[in-house]
């Protein structure tokens, strides 16, 4: 039969008579006589109602398993955590946000490592727990397919999360009053669905189509529409296919695949986080990807995508034209794609891409080649004194290309708020938000608040910020993160004084401190790390295993000595 040479890894589990207890088990969770000769395929969801980015996909699941049922498999859903960067943004508990990527790559490797599952399936509607379905089906390498829940609806006057942020810093400013911040919060959420723009969550949904890892447009398709629940069910009766031709995640993310990912994401003008979490998820598959690709691949790809939050549009504006395939099928036709990588259809990219249809006539979402908003990609890597192993910004151009200014030195992401907050932030600063790294953090935190008071401020054009933790997709500005070698381990960023003049130039591609090697080398000789408050619990775990960002910020145990 065939389905027994499909149960690979559940055979283990409930065939034999030894078997009998766990058929038992599974009895009682609905499993019928049949179901034990059906391929397993195991459905991770991060269904949870703490964030409306996730608080559907329990349906999108049961929609998913339908699909899978009715191709010959038999299905079963199972949660996962998530915690939602919107609510944690600018608190402590923004620290357990990278975290939280590697909690859920682990409970999903457990998982489905236990159990026995012949295929899977994740669904993932925010920012940590879409790169970490990835990793953790990468590390399994059994058949599968990521399913992206969908972006959320605009709200009020286009409204979205960021415009929340920003509204804060307008309020400080004096811009709007009590009334219009209240407004603006009551209307800027309508239901479910990931943040609006080319944020981190649509960014990263985009990456993962273009890997290969997603069917055609689950990147763009709104949470709530009848196109996301057809791509639930057609997402399980692809994972049957890829079982029956024994296509695995790694036949397809390959390093053309990760390549095809990079492109795509400078040209929608995507979230700095897509380059840790690219990086990540490659190594998770056994491709070494680094900083210096991005260089290369974004040198030859131009910004096409007019998206928030630098650019016009959300997300849902980019979906009514048609998606990123029509985006990705002109990608192809210049010579930007590896058409022959392998996808979850069992097609090829370009086989995939052959019958979509262009973008419609008059609409100005993405440009032509011949009109880019930015010639070459926005993901600057920059090197210098300050950024030795690398740091990343994001430059759509509107910001400049050059920014020089004096330093104005903050050892937390709070301390930098209230500045902005208060009026202690002029024209010409360059702030500097140091010991929130990977271990600094410890956690990485993002710098939305910080970023979205200053535009919020009108100080967007005016000021720059470089720190060693990341920026939320939502982010815009002159602005600089990543920084490596984190200040926790002894970085320059550490070294960096109140008034010291700093030099960012995005197409030199450096970020250089102002002072000569011998007090640079004074300042590392007299550094003392701050002690951390943090001394147990999953953060000082996080903190003694996790590498650079520059390494994608992964937690790597010590070697087994055998």
């Amino acid at each position: 039969m065939e389905e027994n040479k499909l149960r690979r890894y559940s055979r283990v589990v409930v065939d034999g008579v030894e078997q009998a207890p766990s058929r038992a088990m599974l009895r009682a969770v609905g499993f019928c006589e049949e179901d034990f000769k059906r391929p397993q395929i195991g459905i991770a969801s991060t269904w949870s109602m703490i964030t409306p980015c996730n608080m559907h996909i329990h349906s999108l699941a049961k929609k998913v398993g339908e699909g899978a049922d009715a191709a010959g498999g038999k299905s079963v859903i199972f949660n996962t955590i998530t915690v939602s960067d919107g609510i944690a943004m600018g608190t402590p508990g923004m620290r357990y946000s990278m975290v939280s990527r590697e909690i859920i790559a682990d409970s999903i490797e457990a998982v489905a490592g236990a159990e026995g599952f012949d295929g899977l399936i994740g669904i993932g509607g925010c920012d940590k727990n879409m790169p970490a379905c990835v990793m953790a089906i990468a590390r399994l390498n059994r058949p599968a397919i990521f399913v992206y829940g969908g972006t959320i609806k605009p709200g009020a006057k286009r409204r979205d999360i960021v415009s929340v942020f920003e509204a804060v810093g307008a309020h400080a400013g004096g811009k709007i009053g009590d009334a219009e911040l209240l407004e603006v919060e009551r209307t800027a959420i309508p239901g479910p669905g990931a943040c609006g723009g080319m944020y981190t969550a649509n960014t990263m949904a985009s990456a993962i189509e273009a890997l290969g890892m997603s069917l055609g447009n689950s990147s763009a398709q709104e949470a709530t529409s009848a196109s996301k629940i057809d791509d639930c069910l057609r997402a399980g009766e692809a994972v049957m296919n890829l079982l029956r031709k024994d296509i695995k995640p790694r036949d397809i993310m390959t390093m053309e695949a990760f390549e095809n990912a990079i492109v795509v994401v400078n040209a929608i003008g995507g979230s700095t986080n897509a380059v840790i979490h690219l990086i990540a998820m490659a190594r998770e598959a056994g491709v070494v990807l680094g900083l210096a690709d991005f260089t290369r691949i974004g040198a030859k790809t131009p910004v096409l995508a007019d998206l928030k939050p630098s650019g016009k549009y959300l997300m849902s504006e980019l979906i009514a034209i048609g998606g990123i395939q029509p985006l990705m099928k002109r990608l192809l036709q210049h010579g930007l794609l590896h058409g022959d990588c392998l996808t979850v259809t069992g097609k090829t990219l370009a086989e995939n891409l052959a019958d979509v249809p262009d973008y419609p006539i008059g609409q100005d979402v993405v440009r032509d080649f011949d009109n880019p908003i930015k010639p070459e990609g926005h993901l600057v890597v920059l090197y210098g004194n300050l950024a030795s192993e690398g740091a990343v910004a994001k430059i759509s151009g509107k910001e400049g290309l050059h920014f020089e200014g004096n330093a104005k030195v903050y050892h937390s992401e709070e301390l930098a708020l209230q500045a902005i907050l208060d009026g202690d932030i002029v024209a010409r600063d360059v702030i500097v938000i140091r010991y929130e790294g990977p271990k600094g953090g410890p956690g990485m935190r993002e710098m939305l608040s910080p970023t979205a008071a200053i535009m919020g401020k009108g100080l967007g054009k005016d000021v720059a910020l470089i720190t060693d933790g990341r920026f939320s997709g939502g982010s815009h500005g002159f602005v600089v993160g990543h920084v490596s070698p984190e200040a926790a381990v002894g970085g320059a960023i550490a070294l960096i004084e109140d008034g010291d003049r700093i030099v960012i130039d995005a197409q030199e591609r450096v970020v250089n401190l102002e002072i000569s090697d011998e007090e640079l080398a004074k300042r590392r000789a007299a550094w003392v790390r701050p002690k951390s408050g943090v001394t147990s619990g999953i953060l000082a775990k996080y903190r003694a295993e996790v590498l650079s960002a520059s390494e994608g910020a992964v937690t790597v145990a010590p070697p087994w000595e055998n």
